[in-house]
């Protein structure tokens, strides 16, 4: 399957009453520089005297996720394809090196600094790109994306809530593991210590590049001692485009999905489409995410569950803690009576309906509007950086 995420750009372009150059990367999901291309053939001029924005809005920042080295490299092969034999000197090399993205895309645009659109709130890495040179422009991407990708759910008389269909009190979907999810492996180990699998529609992948077994912990407080999750847990055999989708036969079963995000053990508010998926669906949710991501979505007009559940767990800032706070609530729900049950989950339901709501009429308008809002304060920094300083320089040192 592949994500037509280019037709995203394109509107995104065309929002704006500015004339950019876009980067993205394509295909969708890779974070190789190499992979950091034009969103279009761009006629020459506009490379030099456009604004440049850097589309980085589907991961999490890294500043450091790239070295010099590496920067340096990707910029000697873009100019050893064009045949810019000129710009081949180490010192032009170690200079681009230095800049980053920026050093990959148009060196010798016209404007001083870059924009950089992002998907995150409360974000020091945004504030290590803005000392780098770069301009952020804040919008929720996944917001838009998940609206495209899950379209269907509005009309779907498959997702419609029947109590007497739920099969199993909560719904996981737990495909990857290493990098900033490695706090998986902890869950699915702490799940298993509460008895609570035989409540659970969840699904494991001992293998995510590396078997779980020999996984080095970055936190040391997610280290796990069973080994034995892939005997306890039935395969995963999903591939990393299953979150572009939904299955209307897991939401039916089940009367609420524990959503694993991509950062949890993290300060920044990065929620993306495994966030908004049981929303589209019309289903409550318990929120495995950064501290106050709650409080993220109630600022898009969303509602959470807090007088129904136990949702402080939001609130609490230790990761590790968090996650058992969570586990602990898990845990409450399935001990309820089945009568007790079944009316928690029917009135979750009605304020999951009213999410269905407001994620179709309203949250679109939002997300571009602040978007659009966010961008033209960036195109007035812009403005006020028009030196041709990269120019000047790369000249010096040729």
């Amino acid at each position: 399957m592949t994500v037509p995420l280019d037709r995203l750009y394109h509107y995104l372009a065309d929002c704006v009453n500015h004339d950019l150059v876009i980067y993205r990367w394509t295909p969708h999901g890779s974070r190789k520089l190499e992979d950091l291309d034009q969103l279009m053939n761009y006629p020459e001029a506009k490379w030099y005297h456009c604004p440049i924005a850097i589309f980085h809005d589907q991961e999490p920042l890294r500043y450091d996720f790239y070295s010099l080295e590496q920067i340096g490299a990707c910029a000697k092969a873009l100019f050893l394809r064009d045949d810019r034999q000129s710009m081949l000197t180490g010192s032009v090399l170690d200079y681009l090196s230095q800049q980053h993205f920026r050093g990959i895309a148009c060196c010798t645009n016209h404007y001083d600094l870059t924009i950089l659109v992002h998907s995150e709130w409360r974000s020091a890495e945004v504030d290590v790109f803005k000392q780098a040179g770069f301009v952020p422009v804040y919008y929720w991407s996944h917001a838009v994306i998940a609206q495209d990708w899950f379209r269907y759910a509005e009309h779907d008389p498959a997702l419609m809530f029947d109590p007497a269909k739920i099969q199993q009190d909560f719904l996981v979907y737990n495909r990857s593991w290493s990098g900033t999810r490695e706090y998986r492996l902890c869950f699915a180990e702490q799940l298993l210590a509460a008895g609570l699998e035989p409540y659970c529609n969840i699904s494991f992948n001992p293998k995510d590049g590396d078997h779980y077994s020999t996984h080095q912990f970055v936190n040391p407080n997610f280290q796990i001692t069973n080994y034995n999750l892939h005997n306890k847990l039935r395969p995963n055999t999903h591939d990393s485009t299953a979150s572009a989708d939904y299955c209307g036969e897991d939401y039916v079963t089940a009367g609420i999905e524990v959503v694993l995000e991509t950062l949890f053990d993290d300060s920044r508010w990065h929620l993306t489409e495994k966030t908004l998926r049981p929303i589209a669906c019309g289903r409550p949710f318990l929120l495995m995410a950064t501290a106050g991501s709650l409080q993220y979505l109630r600022q898009y007009g969303f509602e959470t569950f807090g007088e129904l559940i136990d949702e402080t767990y939001d609130q609490i800032t230790d990761s590790r803690q968090r996650l058992q706070a969570v586990i602990v609530e898990m845990a409450r729900i399935a001990a309820l009576d089945p009568e007790s049950k079944t009316q928690l989950f029917a009135a979750m339901n009605t304020i999951a309906l009213r999410n269905q709501q407001r994620f179709f009429n309203g949250l679109h308008d939002q997300v571009i509007n602040e978007y659009k809002n966010n961008m033209d304060q960036a195109m007035v920094v812009m403005q006020q950086y028009c030196t041709n300083k990269h120019h000047t320089v790369i000249q010096e040192l040729l």
